[in-house]
């Protein structure tokens, strides 16, 4: 990489990557086929600070840059999709809104009870049975004031970290007028009566990191569980989504880049026609392409986190750079299975885990026809 990276940022690169070269990476294929979430990695991972990435230091977290989270994210990415994509669930989704929104009650309560990994993680609850990328008009799940209380009726799917979370972050309708001020974030903890969370779904990969299905018959929280303002829920999902959009791109570069290394030495073991198959135009030309395409999205990625961190625009960016190191990471891990050549198919060799795994990359967090759509807004509204 020639990224000018500051010495603390080149320091904590070291320390993420030596942390899941020993504690993911060996463990990937595993958590893959058992569909077992990686405990321990949170338990070595909090005290790390790559549970807190999202979190103030005075709340226990290491409340990094969000170039240094993007560095992070990629090396999760490159050794365990199914543990990244919890990870990132958690920091950028399950405690950023209310490190950024919640009251100084519910940071105390809740940010240092799920950075130290001792405990069990964030999560945020968005899309609904029916609705899918319709956030705004498709939020059924209502809150209702009874008392001191808020009362949650309803269901969403597809929650990521739910079935191993201390609370899920769940957007909620508090205005049956509907608008854009008609939505509000309640934080909901996972043992509240009446909150019933599905099995794991059987998921084409990232089988390690569990979605569930969510249901809120009758929970009740304190008012207090408010997440931000009242009525501003729909505007703090969509800032929470394009930083979270950053994480997963560069979850995707991750997983690129580990489909990359695994072709590249493999080429230069396997040999057909009595050479190493390196040596072939051909192969050469699918690593050059694959080289290029990780590079561009890689720098895509870190444009996009400067931009964040400098507290400058980066809507558009973000819809950019996820969209297009989502759609790389799964040409990268397509031509490294052609590569592999029938192998490449097989459970034996990693890339085809790395293959299901990004795959997921290009729907969650925003599909890719949803940040088109953002992207042409932004083309078409310029002068």
């Amino acid at each position: 990489m020639n990224f000018d990276l500051s010495n603390e940022q080149v320091i904590w690169k070291k320390i993420a990557h030596e942390f899941v070269e020993k504690e993911l990476r060996p463990k990937a294929r595993e958590v893959d086929e058992k569909e077992e979430f990686n405990w321990e990695a949170v338990r070595k991972g909090g005290p790390v600070g790559l549970l807190g990435m999202s979190i103030p230091e005075e709340y226990g977290g290491s409340n990094v840059d969000a170039i240094s989270n993007a560095i992070a994210m990629e090396e999760l990415g490159w050794g365990c999709g199914s543990t990244a994509l919890a990870f990132t669930a958690h920091n950028g989704l399950g405690t950023a809104p209310i490190a950024l929104y919640g009251t100084e009650e519910l940071k105390k309560q809740w940010l240092p009870l799920v950075a130290n990994g001792k405990n069990k993680l964030g999560a945020l609850a968005l899309t609904e049975p029916g609705a899918g990328s319709d956030i705004q008009g498709g939020v059924i799940t209502k809150a209702e004031k009874q008392g001191d209380e808020w009362v949650i009726n309803g269901a969403k799917m597809w929650c990521t970290n739910a079935g191993i979370a201390e609370y899920i972050i769940t957007l909620v309708r508090t205005d049956s007028r509907g608008g854009s001020k008609s939505l509000s974030m309640i934080l909901v903890p996972t043992d509240s009566k009446g909150l019933k969370i599905g099995p794991a779904e059987k998921k084409m990969g990232l089988r390690g990191s569990p979605a569930h299905g969510v249901i809120y018959d009758n929970v009740r929280v304190p008012l207090g569980n408010l997440v931000g303002a009242e009525g501003r829920g729909l505007q703090q999902t969509l800032t929470t989504l394009d930083a979270g959009r950053i994480s997963i791109g560069a979850i995707s570069v991750g997983l690129a880049q580990a489909a990359m290394d695994a072709a590249v030495n493999y080429a230069r073991e396997r040999k057909a026609f009595g050479q190493v198959i390196s040596e072939f135009q051909a192969i050469q030309f699918k690593l050059s392409n694959m080289a290029m395409e990780i590079e561009l999205a890689r720098t895509m990625i870190y444009k996009t986190a400067w931009l964040k961190d400098q507290g400058r625009p980066y809507n558009k960016e973000a819809a950019i750079a996820k969209l297009y190191a989502t759609e790389m990471a799964e040409r990268v891990c397509y031509e490294a299975i052609q590569i592999h050549g029938g192998y490449g198919y097989s459970r034996e060799y990693n890339v085809e885990r790395m293959y299901r795994d990004a795959r997921l990359m290009t729907i969650g967090e925003g599909t890719s026809e949803i940040q088109r759509l953002v992207i042409a807004r932004h083309v078409l509204a310029s002068e």
